[in-house]
């Protein structure tokens, strides 16, 4: 008798577990990924420059990112939400469009944002620069685009729940 651990289905329970994806949540996990990498690289010395500037919030925080991207605590614990919602949110199809087009739409605003208040010099209340500006409107254009491109291959809907297969042969199981 089989005594180990086996799915509903009599597979073996990491068949069972085994995660199947889309192109848009693996997407949304990416980009989690990289501000997740940027909100914890923004508390490493090695990789911000000057860090004993760094302040809350606000202009005022001297230290910069890569010695090109001013930074401050808020920034990267926003970061750090950001990576955190990327990554909780790809596990569902819809959680992770939503994540890439809310969220790119959202990155592309602080990016013109960045923009006008660095020109006007008045009103910023981030520590925003033309290359934080850009950089956040870059990443919002790249992560709208995810959220609209990469949604168009799309498996049916049990496929997207991780109920069927992506084409591979479902081992023991009868067709």
């Amino acid at each position: 008798m089989n005594t180990h651990a086996t799915s509903s289905t009599g597979h073996h329970w990491w068949e069972a577990r085994r995660r199947r994806t889309t192109a848009v949540q693996e997407g949304a996990g990416a980009i989690g990924w990289v501000f997740l990498l940027l909100g914890v690289l923004g508390f490493i010395p090695l990789f911000t420059t000057d860090f004993t500037a760094i302040e809350f919030a606000g202009t005022g925080s001297g230290a910069e990112l890569f010695g090109l991207f001013h930074i401050s605590v808020l920034s990267n614990l926003v970061h750090l939400a950001l990576g955190m919602l990327g990554l909780f949110t790809s596990w569902t199809v819809a959680g992770s469009r939503r994540y890439l087009l809310a969220g790119g739409l959202a990155a592309a605003l602080l990016g013109l944002y960045g923009f006008i208040a660095t020109a006007a010099g008045a009103g910023n209340w981030l520590p925003a620069d033309w290359a934080v500006a850009t950089l956040h409107l870059g990443l919002g254009a790249l992560m709208i685009a995810f959220g609209l491109l990469l949604h168009r291959s799309l498996p049916e809907e049990s496929e997207a729940r991780g109920e069927g297969d992506f084409g591979e042969t479902n081992r023991g199981a009868a067709r």
